[in-house]
């Protein structure tokens, strides 16, 4: 099981908690980036991200949730980025999306709001790397995390191929097992863990779970 954790709600400032992350076990550090048309919400520019993320040890794990996400592509391109994932539900033509990012040579990743059946990206499964599973609606951090989403995950774990299965929101010591349980592979997790005083000691928490 691996985690990757979110910096958006944290307890100090954001080059403090990204050095944190850094520091600890955390297998990638998740970069939302929001435009707040997709989701009504907005957090960094792309500007400020490229500013603070430059020096990064750890792989990002890079989540766009907005409109027209290939035009985000050249800045995390030049990141240390591993996955770059886009919504199904923010594109026209999926497809062409994923042969763009495939393109940067970048591990592709589609991430599914709470109400997107599985259905619709199936066709898609076998040429992408990741599936996001959203655990709340995106764009606010601090949600509990929607129950009906472990259906998801157990449905999306017995088509499993190649890609890895994550789950973002709502994630704690308290849901990472059930969700672990019905396959998930990748933990990501934003206020358990920076809000806390200890990242490592949550971050193996949940790991050891």
């Amino acid at each position: 099981m691996k985690v990757s954790v979110t910096y958006l709600i944290k307890i100090f400032d954001i080059d403090k908690t990204i050095s944190l992350i850094e520091e600890s076990s955390a297998d990638y550090i998740h970069v939302d980036f929001m435009d707040n048309k997709f989701v009504h919400n907005t957090n960094y520019e792309i500007e400020e991200l490229k500013e603070f993320l430059s020096n990064t040890k750890k792989k990002l794990d890079v989540h766009i949730m907005a409109y027209n996400p290939l035009d985000y592509l050249e800045v995390f391109k030049e990141l240390n980025t591993e996955y770059f994932t886009f919504h199904y539900e923010a594109v026209d033509d999926v497809a062409s999306t994923i042969k763009e990012i495939k393109k940067a040579n970048l591990k592709v990743g589609i991430a599914l709001n709470p109400d997107t059946s599985i259905d619709r990206i199936k066709p898609y499964l076998g040429s992408i790397d990741l599936v996001l599973i959203m655990g709340v609606v995106p764009g606010y951090g601090g949600q509990e995390f929607i129950q009906d989403n472990l259906d998801k995950i157990k449905e999306l774990s017995k088509l499993k191929g190649n890609f890895k299965i994550a789950v973002d929101g709502g994630v704690n010591d308290s849901t990472a097992k059930s969700i672990k349980g019905n396959g998930a592979d990748i933990l990501v997790v934003g206020s358990y863990i920076v809000k806390s005083d200890d990242y490592n000691e949550r971050i193996n928490k949940l790991k050891n779970i």
